[in-house]
């Protein structure tokens, strides 16, 4: 019976990790480490696998305290599950993994720290501020997202993109190449648009919910016509940093093939 309880609790906190959705990450860290050029010419493998890890780390942790925070609220017990809700309820059907998920999810944030640290020693002394202050900016939008920038609407909207856009893809080539470049923050405005595009999308179903535990976010406010206008302005401006930037001679050509998805 024991063993039985155990199953389902690590099945629920594998849950909570929402595997599928850390896909993101390695795209952005791809994107950041395609546009490293360290100065010898050669990525360090080694600081590859701190960032990618490091990364993943902060996107599941995010992730878990999210869930965690949904539990405690009531809001999972609130939401009726579509393809685009913001939570899994993978803690609703094993209420007593609820402890364990907020372990899991420090543990996580933990983890993404010490990546971050071994980073800084690696970096010369003219990058480690940097990195610093992006690695910071990062692990406090990790803690800060579900209680309290869930309840801003403009924060709400920007903040998923500002982690997966500018902090992690300069991040990525601050670590790799000890700088960044124009060519990374323009191209790091693609992820962000999109990214905080999808987070908005997710909010939709979830509005009569959300407004119960005290959220408030754009399709609340503005009601979904006005959001999915909005919707289509960020997706639309993601494309468009991209074309500028080819056009602009800031990004090689052949990045417009990103145009084409």
């Amino acid at each position: 019976m024991l063993g039985r309880i155990v199953l389902r609790s690590l099945h629920a906190l594998a849950g909570t990790l929402r595997l599928p959705f850390l896909l993101l990450t390695p795209a952005c860290v791809a994107l950041g480490a395609a546009l490293a050029q360290p100065a010898d010419g050669a990525l360090s493998i080694r600081r590859l696998v701190l960032v990618l890890l490091g990364a993943l780390a902060a996107h599941a942790s995010v992730n878990v305290l999210n869930e965690w925070h949904d539990m405690r609220s009531g809001l999972d017990a609130l939401t009726r599950r579509t393809p685009f809700s913001g939570g899994s309820g993978a803690l609703l059907t094993q209420p007593q993994a609820l402890p364990a998920a907020l372990a899991l999810g420090l543990a996580l944030l933990a983890l993404a720290g010490a990546c971050g640290l071994a980073l800084l020693w690696q970096l010369p002394s003219d990058a480690r501020l940097a990195l610093l202050l992006l690695g910071l900016a990062g692990l406090g939008l990790v803690l800060a997202y579900t209680p309290w920038l869930t309840r801003q609407p403009l924060l709400c909207l920007l903040a998923p993109g500002l982690g997966f856009g500018p902090l992690m893809v300069l991040g990525t080539q601050l670590a790799l190449a000890g700088g960044s470049t124009p060519a990374a923050l323009v191209a790091s405005l693609v992820p962000w648009c999109q990214v905080s595009g999808l987070l908005l999308l997710n909010q939709f179903p979830d509005v009569e919910a959300d407004r119960q535990v005290g959220r408030r976010h754009l399709p609340m406010l503005w009601g979904r016509p006005r959001a999915a206008r909005l919707l289509a302005v960020l997706l639309l401006q993601g494309e468009g940093a991209l074309a500028v930037g080819v056009l602009g001679g800031v990004l090689q050509v052949g990045a417009a093939m990103g145009l084409l998805t």
